[in-house]
């Protein structure tokens, strides 16, 4: 099972895939680091919760806000150079955040490393949406989105090491160190990938509403609303809930995410992806859906219970959450064309962003309690409204349809080499003579 799941991509596939990963990797481990490390910056900068919870959702809007204004401009631009410029930003704000000792001057590092980081996961999708066939784009989407699990197994254990061991400081300068050799990797791994540019008369302004007023992209957009609604209403509080209502010790907190970040690592690239390049995109969000509501409304209404049941529904939750993801993001890759693609995942990844940011703001409107030990009321209340989410999308994605002549780019091309990967299948319907198969004149 695992040499047929992971055996269809060439050896450049693979160079290609394992550089996007750590990209990844980096971005992801930066956002959530700051997490757990609550106690150790609230003491050091004497900040309160509140501002704390400043820091953390400033990297959000920053990074909604830059993909707004990135996606005007992704697509105009060799995704090689896009990637190098991206990770160099977000590498000096990395670095910033560990060299500054002032809450304003980390709040506003924050807001550098969001407004380049936030950026990133577009181009990578963009990245592999252009150079992976669709029928191999489900286990692909799988492997690159392994690191949301690795930087919960391995980055976040690690950082709090050296958190503990030297300063709060100390992860994000290894990060950004980290970071270093990710954009050297980069450099000499990716060949330039200049095949989706193509001359434009019109204003960046203008193929940014294009893109977002294309009402197949409009459903799209509804759809990463719609799931991070059923995801980030309920997640934020988690942790909360499972120690103040469910009994689960507080040092045993780790063991949740390790399960599930376990779990998602194993199910995504050698199941999930598989599977949806096997069955279809949407038939497998379909089944993760369907599959994960009762994951959701089971751990939403948990009273207090063993750790083996915790662990078995919040890992279930998770590891159909990383279904979904993975289903839906090969899924919107494939609506759009090639030579917008960019521009639409930049917009798309912006929008989920906020979503994501709007979804726990609700959620934390609904909940009552958890102060000085008193339990948390409203969570059932919030597991509904994750419910009524998730539905709402197994509507949405059946409004979804393929972009029609959809063809990987072939980069790879411009350097000499074989492509990544080779032109796909012809158009649905016959090209009129003289222009090729996206209707272009030629």
């Amino acid at each position: 099972m695992i040499r047929r799941a992971l055996g269809v991509f060439s050896g450049r596939e693979w160079g290609l895939l394992l550089v996007l990963l750590t990209i990844q990797f980096c971005h992801v481990l930066d956002f959530v680091l700051i997490m757990p490390l609550a106690p150790m910056l609230m003491r050091s900068l004497q900040i309160s919760a509140r501002e704390f919870g400043l820091l953390v959702s400033a990297y959000t809007f920053s990074a909604a806000l830059s993909g707004l204004v990135a996606a005007a401009f992704m697509d105009r631009f060799d995704r090689r150079r896009m990637l190098l410029f991206l990770l160099t930003g977000f590498g000096v704000g990395t670095l910033l955040c560990g060299l500054v000792d002032e809450y304003a001057l980390l709040l506003a590092a924050r807001v550098v490393a969001g407004a380049f980081g936030g950026v990133l996961a577009g181009v990578v999708f963009a990245v592999v949406g252009d150079q992976i066939r669709p029928e191999r784009r489900g286990t692909a989407m799988g492997v690159v989105m392994g690191a949301f699990s690795a930087a919960s197994v391995l980055g976040l254990p690690f950082g709090l090491y050296l958190a503990n061991r030297f300063a709060w400081e100390a992860p994000f300068l290894f990060l950004g160190g980290v970071t270093a050799l990710v954009i050297a990797g980069t450099a000499l791994v990716l060949p330039p990938m200049r095949g989706h540019v193509a001359p434009s008369g019109g204003s960046a302004w203008a193929d940014l509403v294009a893109v977002a007023r294309a009402p197949e992209h409009l459903r799209a957009f509804a759809l990463t609303v719609g799931i991070m609604f059923s995801a980030f209403s309920v997640v934020p509080f988690l942790s909360a809930y499972l120690t103040e209502n469910a009994g689960l010790a507080e040092a045993d907190l780790p063991l949740i995410y390790l399960a599930g970040g376990l779990a998602t690592l194993v199910t995504g690239p050698l199941v999930f992806g598989p599977l949806a390049d096997r069955l279809g995109h949407a038939p497998v969000f379909t089944l993760s859906v369907l599959l994960g509501i009762p994951a959701i409304v089971t751990v939403t209404h948990l009273g207090p219970s063993p750790l083996w049941l915790i662990l078995t529904v919040t890992t279930a939750m998770m590891v159909m959450s990383s279904g979904r993801m993975i289903s839906a993001t090969a899924l919107v890759t494939g609506i759009v064309s090639p030579r917008r693609r960019g521009g639409f995942m930049s917009l798309n990844s912006s929008i989920q962003q906020g979503a994501a940011g709007a979804a726990s703001l609700v959620g934390g409107w609904m909940i009552r309690g958890g102060t000085g030990g008193e339990p948390i009321r409203g969570f059932a209340l919030v597991g509904w409204l994750a419910v009524a989410a998730s539905i709402l999308t197994l509507l949405l994605v059946r409004l979804l349809r393929p972009a029609q002549a959809e063809a990987a780019v072939p980069q790879l091309d411009e350097v000499g080499a074989p492509p990544l990967a080779a032109p796909l299948e012809a158009p649905r319907r016959p090209a009129r003579a003289g222009a090729d198969p996206q209707g272009e004149r030629t």
